[in-house]
């Protein structure tokens, strides 16, 4: 909604934002989410452009589970490869799953959504009976159905949590939309000979910015826990990409005599999805300013 629309001057709303975001991320669990953010794309970053002190699929048997030390940051596994390197390699694989999944889910359910909420009718009940649809598995079950049914790659479990999650942006779409769709301007921008596509595009899907982009925050901390949950059950990321659930897999063995092989891929999976639900915590107080007090 634009400044002139919720009866402020563009200089005292914008004023109200700036407010708003530093109240948001001047909170301990907001400059928390932002830190730990850092930290996670920081790390998924090293591993991407090759710069872990030791290759993550390196094998040297005479390293064989050495425990943290400087030469080994986060100890060794049975196989020699350097833990921090593959924790980081791990970050980078769950990071991409998620914001390639979040991006096409996003993308379809969102559409489907606006155009069921905004258009209604036949279009609102076909939309309504595919995530009626969709809805009816449990969610980690649909994603392992069609990850096991495709070939086994990183790209298709991308596309397996991205079916899972399309409802949930498509309802959560759909919602705002039908209440926007009478309000005042809405109607006044139709009165006055736009077009439904013009008015959609211009007033309504603007005004669904805040709720998209905390939901799509979750969803990413969704995706990399669906994501470590296939690779735990044998259906996520292949070997020898390193994944934060295959590696938490392989240390159930071994988690007596080397309890860093376990320790270390939890603390990174556990950084990464905190640290994205406060990121989204913060990013729903700031860009809607009512959602902090309650």
């Amino acid at each position: 909604m634009s400044a002139t629309e919720t009866g402020l001057e563009p200089g005292a709303a914008a004023a109200g934002r700036a407010r708003a975001w530093r109240a948001a991320f001047g909170t301990p669990s907001g400059a928390v989410g932002v830190l730990l953010m850092v930290l996670v794309v920081g790390l998924a970053l090293v591993a991407a452009l090759g710069l872990t002190p030791r290759d993550p699929a390196a094998q040297d048997v005479s390293r064989s589970l050495l425990g943290p030390s400087g030469d080994a940051w986060f100890g060794t596994d049975q196989f020699g490869r350097d833990v921090f390197a593959r924790v980081a390699s791990g970050l980078a694989n769950s990071m991409r799953v998620a914001v390639v999944s979040v991006a096409a889910s996003g993308a379809v359910g969102i559409t489907l959504g606006v155009l069921a909420g905004f258009f209604g009718g036949l279009v609102d009940r076909l939309v309504g009976m595919l995530t009626n649809i969709l809805f009816a598995f449990p969610s980690l079950l649909l994603a392992l159905a069609l990850a096991a049914t495709l070939e086994r790659s990183w790209l298709t479990v991308s596309i397996a949590i991205a079916v899972v999650y399309v409802p949930i942006f498509a309802r959560v779409a759909r919602g705002p939309v039908l209440s926007l769709r009478s309000a005042e301007y809405v109607v006044a921008s139709q009165a006055v000979g736009r077009s439904r596509l013009s008015t959609l595009v211009e007033h309504v899907v603007p005004n669904m910015t805040g709720i998209l982009v905390v939901q799509t925050t979750l969803s990413l901390s969704w995706a990399i826990l669906t994501e470590a949950s296939l690779s735990f059950l044998g259906f996520g990321t292949p070997p020898p990409a390193a994944s934060l659930g295959g590696m938490v897999y392989d240390a159930q063995t071994l988690a007596v005599i080397a309890p860093w092989l376990l320790v270390f891929p939890g603390i990174g999976l556990v950084v990464a999805v905190v640290g994205l639900n406060l990121l989204g915590d913060a990013l729903r107080s700031a860009l809607d300013p009512r959602a902090g007090g309650r």
